[in-house]
């Protein structure tokens, strides 16, 4: 019990996790069009790239331990 109950918080933070680093892709964003006028847009569309897809599987491994951890009761 206590064991699916871990993993089920283990879940919850990955998942927060991810929409954290969702929340610093928007602020990388907010900043992109003066990386425009500095020349510098491609590296910030690399970061933008790898923090957007950080928080996609963080949020899907999440998901799947949340889950996993439903089915063991």
């Amino acid at each position: 019990m206590v064991d699916a109950e871990d993993k089920r918080e283990r879940g919850t933070s990955l998942m927060f996790i991810g929409l954290a680093l969702w929340v610093a892709d928007l602020l990388v964003i907010f900043y992109l069009p003066s990386a425009v006028k500095l020349g510098r847009h491609g590296m910030f569309l690399g970061i933008i790239a790898t923090l957007a897809a950080l928080g996609v599987i963080a949020m899907v491994a999440g998901y799947q331990k949340r889950r996993q951890a439903g089915t063991e009761d």
